[in-house]
């Protein structure tokens, strides 16, 4: 549960982070019926990490990373 009150730019942000360290991890994981599969780059969508890159910048959290994260828990423990 959320205890942060965010901007709607800062939300974004968060929201667009978190999709792209779902991609990431879907990515690395594959299915997760198995074992590990060999490693390799994984594909992540430019799209998805041209999203979280914007939603930075427009939340002015470019180059704020610490600020970032203390959102991103705050917004999502878990993640």
């Amino acid at each position: 549960m959320p205890t942060a009150v965010l901007t709607d730019r800062e939300r974004t942000a968060v929201q667009a982070y978190l999709r792209l360290l779902h991609t990431v991890r879907a990515a690395f994981d594959g299915d997760g019926s198995g074992p590990p599969a060999p490693a390799v780059l994984p594909v992540v969508p430019p799209s998805v990490l041209a999203e979280a890159e914007a939603a930075l910048e427009g939340a002015g959290l470019a180059g704020n990373e610490e600020e970032f994260f203390r959102m991103v828990r705050d917004w999502h423990p878990g993640a």
